[in-house]
């Protein structure tokens, strides 16, 4: 597993959703939708602009995402979200495992309807103003949005997708406010809980004569090399820095949960442990420290147990998908380090963890 540099996904859907507007009955053979068309990345963008400390401005990217409007008239859009691109790694990694969960949700898709009578409005006006609606999934959440878009056709194999003004996202539409509080524990900033997406895309005509275009199955991997050092990550092992900010990254994520009052590992929580066994291994000279803390409910005793027997059940999880036994011990810390006082639920639920840390031993 690979992890790709990760509020705002939302901007490719939008993109997509430019095309869009009802569903097309049968096609005639001269129709413009035959053969289908498809988005082109290298001519395209998707940024999105968020805001931290009341006025600081932050634009960043998404570096992969695919496309195709077919003949049927439905245009889709898929976005790899671990591609976020802030320009700085780690802050990418905050962004894919603290907001948008990509070891949950890895892609956000746009979906919507283009009417053959829309393209024909564009190839005679060459550039034309369009509102249009589209659903976006993201975080597992669908939502129907609207946006007002530009579509300029070029050529008569080229159209392009462009929002007329940002689009506001709000997190709480896709159930990201608690993405927004861990961004916000984890780098010590006020974030405003909503954020503006634009893009720019632009669509290919297949051949009418080639086989129609689908929906794509996958996102495509290659990019260009100035994007891979810092929004995609591709094989091979990281630095110290890049691990030691990734352990900590994780142990942030409250994803490792356990059944209540038991060291039995949560079902959904194998999702964030497949993550963490790929950063182990691409890390092979560092040793892990696996912590168990709790909160403060119940005796001390009853917690210091708890915590070293939840540590104990995610250490035999790597050891049992073949990390070295030498290269990972298991601890528990009870209620002794808390984050924060234990005078909330969530604060309870924060100090509720399982961390990890370089063994310096």
């Amino acid at each position: 597993m690979t992890y790709l540099s990760q509020v705002t996904a939302s901007l490719k859907w939008l993109a997509v959703a430019g095309l869009l507007i009802a569903p097309l009955g049968a096609l005639a053979q001269d129709s413009l939708l035959a053969g289908g068309w498809q988005l082109d990345p290298d001519a395209s963008s998707i940024k999105f602009q968020s805001v931290k400390n009341g006025s600081k401005v932050e634009t960043s990217r998404f570096a992969n995402f695919n496309g195709v409007l077919d003949e049927n008239g439905l245009a889709t859009v898929l976005v790899e979200l671990n591609s976020v691109d802030t320009e700085v790694d780690l802050r990418n990694v905050r962004m894919r495992f603290l907001f948008f969960e990509t070891y949950r949700f890895p892609i956000a898709t746009v979906s919507a309807r283009v009417e053959e009578s829309t393209l024909q409005t564009l190839q005679a006006k060459r550039r034309m103003k369009l509102p249009v609606e589209f659903e976006l999934e993201l975080h597992g959440v669908k939502q129907t949005l609207s946006v007002d878009t530009t579509l300029t056709q070029f050529a008569d194999d080229q159209i392009s997708i462009t929002s007329s003004s940002p689009v506001t996202i709000a997190a709480d539409q896709f159930d990201l406010m608690e993405g927004i509080l861990k961004l916000q524990d984890a780098a010590n900033v006020e974030i405003l809980p909503s954020g503006s997406v634009s893009f720019d895309l632009t669509f290919t005509r297949n051949g009418v004569n080639a086989a129609a275009s689908t929906v794509p199955q996958a996102v495509p991997t290659a990019v260009a090399a100035s994007t891979q050092s810092v929004a995609l990550e591709t094989s091979g092992n990281f630095s110290v820095e890049e691990c030691t900010g990734r352990f900590d990254i994780l142990s942030q994520t409250r994803a490792i949960n356990f059944r209540f009052g038991s060291s039995e590992l949560d079902d959904d929580s194998y999702l964030m442990l497949g993550t963490l066994l790929d950063i182990i291994k691409r890390c092979p000279d560092m040793n892990i420290v696996v912590g168990g803390h709790t909160d403060s409910s119940g005796s001390d005793a009853t917690n210091m147990q708890l915590s070293s027997a939840r540590a104990e059940s995610v250490t035999n999880y790597l050891l049992e998908n073949d990390v070295e036994a030498d290269r990972v011990r298991s601890v528990g810390f009870g209620e002794s380090s808390p984050l924060v006082p234990n005078d909330t639920q969530r604060n309870r639920a924060r100090n509720r963890r399982i961390e990890f840390t370089i063994d310096n031993r």
